[in-house]
């Protein structure tokens, strides 16, 4: 991977003017999320864009809004988009998730939020909004998920897995329920690091799964490769 861009399979993401790049988490959200039979999906924090690129991917007809609070983010993501295939689905917006009004009910929400909140900040102001709570609580978060979902909709998060619990509690102060949770572990043998969740307003069983990226050995397994080699290059 380059500094300046990642090129994936169907699209490149630029990424000079960000603090937070490509990461694996975004990715496998993006990979992750179930964005079929969807025709509005919007990305909160979008950063590069990489994952509302990843959704127009997978979803070849749904128009897809994604809003970051932070300018060189929004104008990397709309570059990005100007750039791609799917570009006359693709909204780029400037706009905190606590700011953003729209009449349009969303399908689909995704959200790769900033979680880093009781690490040690770093001295990159724009890396710390980026990767902590600083501009976006959960709390915030899921008060912007409730009041654009749909009432059918969907809302697809990664977050770290000690936060689970927490965000499970505050999303059903809302009305909003956890009904799938995948667990992420790095190398076979670990503890899990990520969970990516999904949200829905209909309650139902919690379905949980576990993910791992590489085996003992450092290979990444066939689990790995099956959810994400429609968009890296490697696979």
């Amino acid at each position: 991977m380059g500094n300046t861009s990642f090129q994936f399979k169907q699209f490149t993401v630029e990424q000079s003017k960000v603090a937070m790049k490509v990461n694996t988490d975004g990715v496998l959200l993006g990979a992750w999320a179930d964005v079929a039979q969807s025709t509005t999906i919007l990305d909160i924090g979008t950063g590069t864009g990489v994952i509302a690129l990843m959704t127009a991917q997978k979803n070849l007809s749904a128009t897809i809004d994604a809003i970051d609070l932070d300018e060189d983010a929004f104008l990397q993501t709309k570059e990005n988009f100007e750039r791609s295939s799917w570009h006359q689905r693709l909204n780029a917006i400037q706009c905190s998730v606590q700011n953003y009004s729209i009449e349009r009910r969303y399908d689909v929400i995704i959200s790769n939020p900033p979680y880093f909140i009781d690490d040690f900040k770093t001295s990159n102001e724009q890396k710390n909004i980026a990767k902590h709570s600083t501009a976006l609580t959960y709390e915030e978060l899921i008060s912007g998920i409730s009041r654009l979902l749909s009432v059918h909709g969907k809302a697809f998060l990664s977050i770290p897995v000690f936060n689970v619990e927490r965000m499970q509690r505050i999303a059903a102060q809302q009305n909003l329920f956890s009904i799938k949770l995948t667990e992420v572990i790095a190398v076979e043998g670990k503890l899990p690091y990520l969970a990516l969740m999904q949200l829905t307003r209909q309650q139902q069983v919690l379905s949980k799964s576990t993910i791992t990226i590489k085996d003992g050995k450092g290979a990444f397994t066939s689990e790995y490769i099956e959810l994400t080699k429609d968009f890296y290059l490697k696979f």
